[in-house]
């Protein structure tokens, strides 16, 4: 994210997963979430797929070549799967955009409304997804709950759909799915995820972890991404106090990042965090005394009695395993390592 948009939003106040699969019995998913979700802790999930079910493949960020949707469609087909590719995926405005922003809205009101189709798939994140907050009500997304998969950029859709109430994935899209020819580990097990086998992973011992069991919901996602919500109408932290976040990020600051945490702390986020998972840091700038971001971050953790498990593989680099946002998650962290169960 631009260092721009970050010195604005202060300005405002603003490992290798070791993966079991535990079936979820039906395709009530009544064993996660039964009936409409609470306002508090609460999220519904929408129901898992069966073969022949539709899945919408958009582009709500930044612009990928077709071939990248193609290959995954293909990919989607050889698992039992319908691909439906957005009306305007191929399209570009500007220098990044998949189009101009009425033509990514549309093909994202589209794949939501359309009673078909039961997954919505991103090509790629980048950025502009925090355009739509105020043109997709909760309503909306309530009334059609339906598995959202993304990273990054779609963060801010992830947020979007557990503030109203639905789970939704954050995973691997289109680009990564088509390198792997959807056989790596992380498509294999989004595709698990979709026909009801929800993931427990296990990970290794980290010298920044804190020991500690905690479960809640999950959020969190990308730090720049969700971090501007904050007092939005998509803030999942109002009035949250049972809840565990997952941060990860690419291509920024330590600073940026420190800015950033403060601000959580400030604004009492951290004070109500049952527990923390970090992913990847990517390619960030070292530019203030810290050996790596989660030894900068575990300076304000240490002083919460909540448990931490760093190095989960998820983010802007493979493996990315999946991740259910808005869903029941235990973390379990002890000397020898964590376990991350849904």
């Amino acid at each position: 994210m631009k260092k721009a948009i970050l010195w604005l939003m202060a300005a405002m106040l603003c490992c290798h997963a070791t993966m079991t699969n535990a079936a979820m019995p039906g395709n009530d998913n009544d064993m996660l979430v039964q009936g409409q979700p609470s306002k508090k802790t609460s999220c519904k999930a929408p129901a898992f797929l069966k073969k022949g079910d539709k899945v919408a493949i958009i582009s709500p960020s930044y612009f990928l070549d077709t071939e990248y949707a193609y290959r995954t469609a293909d990919i989607l087909r050889g698992w039992g799967l319908v691909p439906v590719i957005g009306p305007n995926v191929g399209k570009k405005s500007g220098l990044n955009y998949a189009g101009t922003f009425e033509e990514r809205l549309s093909d994202l009101r589209w794949a939501l409304h359309d009673p078909e189709v039961k997954a919505i798939l991103c090509n790629r994140g980048g950025y502009s997804t925090i355009q739509m907050v105020p043109f997709i009500t909760k309503e909306e997304l309530a009334a059609n709950p339906k598995w959202l998969i993304g990273f990054s950029d779609i963060t801010t859709l992830h947020a979007m759909e557990v503030s109203a109430g639905v789970m939704s994935i954050h995973g691997n899209m289109s680009r990564y799915i088509a390198d792997g020819e959807g056989m790596d580990e992380s498509s294999l097990t989004l595709r698990d995820l979709l026909f009801g086998k929800m993931p427990q992973y296990t990970l290794p011992a980290h010298p920044c972890n804190q020991q500690g069991k905690a479960t809640g919901k999950l959020v969190g996602g990308n730090f720049c991404t969700f971090f501007p919500l904050m007092g939005s109408k998509v803030d999942y932290f109002q009035g949250e106090d049972d809840f565990i976040l997952f941060i990860e990020e690419v291509g920024e600051s330590f600073h940026n990042l420190d800015r950033l945490m403060n601000m959580l702390v400030l604004n009492g986020v951290i004070d109500r965090c049952k527990g923390v998972i970090l992913g990847y840091f990517s390619d960030c700038k070292r530019d203030i005394a810290y050996d790596s971001v989660e030894q900068m971050f575990s300076t304000y953790f240490s002083k919460y009695n909540i448990p931490v498990a760093c190095g989960f593989p998820a983010g802007h680099e493979l493996p990315n395993m999946p991740l259910v946002m808005g869903a029941p998650v235990t973390i379990e962290v002890t000397a020898d390592g964590a376990k991350v169960s849904f």
